[in-house]
């Protein structure tokens, strides 16, 4: 079931969402939300969403970055920002136990501020801890954009979103970053 995307204003966004428990891990009930955003996340079309963003505050995210997704970039694009394609997982209850100090500016967007984006420094890599959605304990290492995607999503379970980590300046309509931004260089921007 396609779910609703909560934008931007509504309190849900901003608070820290709740850590679910093993037993919640694998209900029923969790094992349907996971199901309904994966399916609102490739509607929208996302490469994430979190259940902030669908009015649940709970520590769940999903994760997909889909081939068909990156036809739309050139191949300069590509390796300037690292993107591969991600398969589908679940995150629960994740942590980011290690990122460098460096960092790496693209233009963002969110699907809780439809119709904008910014340019956004973000870590080039981390390491993240969770559990999957078979209660299971993982660590990822992600690099470019899949770092960049972790990092959006993790902000979302504390109440942030890319707006707080934004260059100001930068923030614009979509239409408008077509328009101008597009074609141009992180550094014009």
């Amino acid at each position: 079931m396609r779910l609703k995307i909560i934008q931007v204003g509504d309190p849900v966004l901003r608070q820290t969402a709740r850590a679910l428990t093993p037993e919640e891990i694998l209900s029923d009930e969790t094992q349907r939300l996971v199901r309904d955003m994966q399916e609102t996340m490739y509607d929208a079309p996302g490469v994430g969403l979190a259940a902030p963003q669908v009015g649940v505050s709970l520590q769940l995210a999903v994760i997909e970055d889909r081939e068909d997704l990156l036809k739309t970039l050139t191949p300069q694009e590509l390796q300037e920002k690292e993107r591969r394609p991600v398969p589908f997982h679940v995150l629960i209850n994740p942590k980011i136990v290690q990122m460098g100090n460096d960092s790496v500016d693209f233009y963002e967007g969110c699907l809780s501020l439809a119709g904008f984006s910014a340019v956004v420094p973000r870590a080039p890599a981390v390491r993240v801890e969770y559990f999957d959605g078979r209660g299971e304990l993982r660590r990822i290492e992600a690099t470019g954009w899949y770092a960049r995607i972790l990092q959006h999503e993790i902000d979302h379970l504390g109440g942030g979103l890319y707006i707080d980590r934004m260059h100001t300046r930068t923030f614009t309509s979509l239409d408008n970053w077509n328009r101008f931004w597009k074609a141009k260089p992180i550094a014009k921007a």
